[in-house]
């Protein structure tokens, strides 16, 4: 995981909200992230991953829901 994503989950509290989220989504959104060519692409595919994970409910803006 890139240091700023790490720092901006520690930042906003929600690591373990994306430590919950299934393997397959924290891969999605970590490549995701790391593909973009600029770094203001990057921060705007950040701040995305970190309102989905804030909402819970969203991955990808798409409807989520945890299995329980």
């Amino acid at each position: 995981m890139p240091e700023f994503v790490r720092t901006a989950l520690d930042a906003e509290g929600l690591m373990a909200r994306y430590e919950a989220r299934p393997w397959y989504q924290r891969n999605d959104y970590l490549g995701w992230i790391a593909r973009a060519k600029r770094d203001e692409t990057k921060r705007k595919r950040l701040q995305q991953m970190l309102a989905e994970l804030q909402a819970g409910d969203v991955y990808m803006k798409m409807a989520w829901r945890a299995r329980s």
